[in-house]
């Protein structure tokens, strides 16, 4: 029996939930190897079963109370914050995304991996206990209470919508793809049924509820991806710790890639027609940094800057006890966040000698077309839209260039290629889910919170009371989920490319504005208003011009453009904060006791 506080008992509580966990991949496992359940109906009991669970702890996480709503009553212990943290940061990009990224484009994408983490030596000595001293409720709330004034806080209102709505498409995205493939029903009605889950979680309790159920997303999705990958590289010969022999693998790749022909193969126009649209086959070497060292400096300084800017990872440290205890929220968030990041590499290379080692009995290249064709894995995800070959040549014989795969699917798709159980994939698919919907909650809420708390509540109606304020929230929560839900069914961009973006709006509009928030104090409302707005617009307005043709320039890319943004906004804030009244006497003693990382806030507890 559990007695006492729910905080007090968090970990007995999130042991038996572990282990009830484990308990049922066993029992699922059974039913597999039993013939009791079929495939499908093993995904479907793992995706129902792991989201209806997050739904019982939405509900149970439920409040009517501001404090719990918004920052989960700043009582969540540094541990759990972390683990939270991490699950809301390893988003379905992370999940389903970054390794299909390597296995496609080479090691130049291991610029995602440095960025995202060094972006957290950022956070924890930049930003994270000092935004926690203000005592604030939103990423907005702070910058309103650091320069004064609505236009403030309205311009950071339109820069983390644009950042978060931008974010949350893309999970929107991962969720809906899982979902199609788990469930077998269209993508397009996939995102809603994802979209409900997200909204389960979410609305009722606000940041109470997302954090109680981020911590149990963590767990399966932890799980979720090492075990398969640990499984894997034992029974491919790489041992039971695959990281130590990553070298090893890699250099294989290397022999192969030489040795069916790749770069030396092209395929014509004519042929790649044929192709479905997104996917792609293998064009780079696997060892490839993918461009010039300007290219991955430039992505990995704008995935640290963005880090540091996204408002759903800052609200996070908005609900540790203390300013202290926010600083160590971000350690723990680093351990548990590197768990997945340190494995991502090795999951794609062993995804790629799956596939493409003749030694191995999963290898397909140099095999009858025929043959391929008529194998499980492949028509599963031939008719999910994310696998197709096409004998280009005639000859009746896979070649390297003949095989193509959507990035989604090389997490989603590889313990299947690798002849695991069939229970591994309901895991891993159960894993996706827990990766975007958690990454998905906390961007929902942070823009329903911006804008019900300061839009609505510090603008229009001041003197709104709790109830009131709550059900606006909720409102806003369905409407955001419902926008994102309908631009993910469009397929504008990619999920990956969705969340390289989001990363570099936040940067544009955010970045400078916060940090010199806390660092200059002559920092004032007009140079901090000029900054956020210009930086986003020149920002958006290279991304546009890149996206359409443009040559760019500096090497800045599509994918980079947060550096533009973020260079006219440090340019403006600074030349306007000089050219205009320094902030008050008050305002700069409240920037010196807010470097303190100690002591009260500068806020109430509500507010």
């Amino acid at each position: 029996m559990i007695k006492g506080k729910f905080i007090d008992n968090l970990p007995k509580v999130y042991g038996i939930y572990t282990g009830g966990f484990l308990v049922f991949i066993i029992l699922m496992a059974i039913a597999e190897q039993t013939g009791l359940m079929s495939a499908k109906a093993i995904g479907i009991a793992f995706v129902a079963f792991t989201v209806g669970i997050y739904a019982v702890i939405g509900y149970l996480s439920r409040t009517l109370q501001l404090d719990a709503y918004y920052v989960a009553g700043r009582q969540v212990p540094t541990v759990f914050n972390g683990m939270a943290t991490a699950a809301d940061w390893m988003s379905g990009a992370s999940f389903v995304a970054m390794a299909g990224g390597i296995y496609f484009k080479g090691y130049g994408y291991m610029a995602l991996l440095v960025g995202w983490t060094g972006g957290y030596v950022l956070v924890a000595s930049l930003l994270a206990p000092y935004l926690r001293k203000f005592g604030c409720y939103t990423v907005p709330d702070f910058i309103g209470t650091r320069y004064g004034g609505n236009t403030a806080r309205l311009s950071a209102v339109l820069v983390l919508t644009v950042a978060s709505f931008t974010y949350v498409t893309a999970q929107i995205n991962a969720t809906g793809t899982i979902a199609s493939v788990a469930l077998d029903i269209p993508f397009e009605v996939a995102v809603y049924v994802g979209l409900a889950g997200i909204l389960i979680c979410s609305m009722l309790g606000g940041m109470r509820a997302v954090t109680w159920t981020q911590v149990a997303q963590y767990i399966v999705l932890i799980i979720a991806y090492l075990l398969p990958v640990f499984w894997i590289s034992n029974k491919m010969g790489a041992g039971i710790f695959p990281h130590l022999m990553l070298a090893d693998e890699v250099a294989r790749i290397a022999e192969l890639e030489s040795q069916f022909g790749l770069g030396t193969i092209k395929n014509t126009a004519a042929d790649l027609a044929t192709v479905p649209k997104g996917l792609a086959g293998i064009t780079k070497a696997h060892s490839s940094v993918n461009g010039t060292n300007w290219g991955f400096i430039s992505l990995a300084v704008c995935m640290m800057a963005g880090t540091a800017s996204l408002p759903h990872v800052m609200m996070r440290y908005f609900t540790t006890p203390s300013v202290k205890t926010a600083r160590r929220s971000v350690a723990w968030s680093l351990f548990f966040i590197f768990l997945l990041y340190s494995t991502a590499p090795m999951l794609a290379t062993l995804s790629k000698l799956s596939l493409i080692d003749p030694t191995l009995s999963t290898g397909i290249i140099g095999k009858s077309i025929a043959d391929v064709q008529a194998l499980d894995w492949y028509q599963n995800w031939n008719q999910a839209k994310l696998m197709f070959v096409s004998d280009f040549n005639g000859n009746g014989t896979l070649e390297l260039n003949e095989f193509f795969m959507g990035g989604k699917a090389v997490v989603l798709a590889t313990p299947e290629i690798a002849g695991l159980p069939y229970v591994i994939s309901g895991l891993v698919a159960a894993g996706g889910m827990a990766a975007a919907m958690s990454t998905a909650d906390g961007l929902v809420l942070a823009i329903a919170n911006a804008l019900s708390h300061d839009l609505y509540y510090k603008i229009i109606d001041p003197k709104a009371e709790t109830a009131k304020r709550l059900i606006v929230a909720r409102v806003l929560l369905v409407i955001i989920g419902f926008a994102g839900a309908t631009i993910a069914a469009m397929k504008i961009q990619g999920i990956l490319g969705s969340v390289i973006w989001a990363f570099d709006f936040a940067m544009s509009g955010l970045f400078f504005p916060l940090v010199l928030g806390v660092w200059w104090k002559r920092a004032n409302s007009q140079g901090a208003v000029a900054g956020m707005l210009l930086g986003l617009l020149s920002g958006t307005a290279y991304l546009i011009w890149v996206r359409n043709g443009g040559a760019g320039f500096w090497g800045v890319t599509q994918l980079t453009f947060g550096i533009v943004g973020s260079v006219v906004s440090l340019v403006s804030m600074v030349v306007v904060s000089l050219m205009t009244p320094a902030p008050d006497a008050k305002t700069m003693a409240m920037v010196d006791e807010v470097r303190i990382p100690s002591g009260k806030t500068v806020l109430g507890r509500q507010h």
